[in-house]
């Protein structure tokens, strides 16, 4: 009998979001099931088995010393490491915490904040271990996780798309919400994956899926200021979600922070 090759899923600091996507296949998990042999998935199943492990998925931030250590050890006895979310590609909402003092404001949230051992930051899987694929989303779409598994198990690239949310926009017929309605969206820098939800409801995008390849922030900001007249509170609030931490985000808004400081 063919060996089934051994897949393993691990969460660090997150919502557990993205695993549930992975459940919420449903039908398709059945199929997986009995294509890998399911090792290590804490949130499915108690049954664990040691590696090494042909695929790893894994969900979540570093933003702790251990948590630093134990994703070398996962990265060691993987063959092949994807990373799920905006958690695990770009430090997630908890990475908000990157643009402020850690200590000061644990010392006003906890009682005891020298029971708090945290990093300074919460920074992205990539920027501790070496990442063979990373799949955006806040949730990721399950559609996209089931496709980039089938790529990895059967050895070819997965296909996943790289335009914006404005392509998804119009290919299911939506009216632009920045055009028509003069509504502030993070469409035409965002990676496409969530079906353009927002957009199809009259509202802006949020930036969900993390920034596309080669998004012209600057550009974007720099219309809805001149032509939307949005403040610099619009442009944070949706530059700093949870996708904050991801450079193409994180530097144009602190772009905002020092225009403000500059003008004072």
């Amino acid at each position: 009998m063919k060996k089934m090759p051994k897949l393993a899923v691990w969460k660090f600091t997150s919502c557990d979001g993205c695993q549930l996507s992975l459940l919420d296949c449903e039908d398709e998990l059945l199929l997986l099931a009995g294509q890998v042999d399911i090792a290590y998935f804490m949130e499915a199943s108690s049954r664990q088995i040691d590696g090494p492990y042909d695929l790893s998925i894994v969900e979540g931030s570093i933003t702790t010393a251990d948590e630093a250590e134990r994703i070398q050890k996962i990265r060691r006895q993987s063959q092949i490491l994807i990373t799920i979310g905006a958690c695990a590609s770009s430090g997630g909402i908890q990475a908000l915490r990157n643009f402020a003092d850690v200590t000061e404001f644990t010392s006003l949230i906890y009682a005891k904040p020298e029971y708090i051992a945290t990093l300074k930051t919460s920074s992205a899987i990539s920027d501790h271990v070496r990442v063979d694929f990373v799949l955006q989303g806040c949730p990721i779409n399950k559609t996209q996780l089931l496709e980039v598994l089938s790529a990895y198990l059967n050895q070819r690239k997965p296909q996943i798309a790289a335009h914006s949310v404005c392509m998804e926009c119009k290919l299911k017929g939506n009216v632009c919400v920045m055009v028509a309605h003069g509504t502030p969206c993070m469409g035409p820098v965002t990676h496409a994956g969530c079906g353009a939800i927002c957009p199809a409801y009259n509202r802006g995008c949020y930036g969900c899926f993390g920034p596309k390849e080669n998004p012209n922030s600057a550009s974007l900001s720099h219309w809805w200021q001149t032509e939307l007249g949005s403040d610099k509170a619009t442009l944070l609030e949706n530059f700093r979600n949870m996708n904050a931490a991801a450079p193409a985000f994180a530097t144009q808004s602190l772009k905002f922070i020092e225009a403000d400081h500059e003008k004072k």
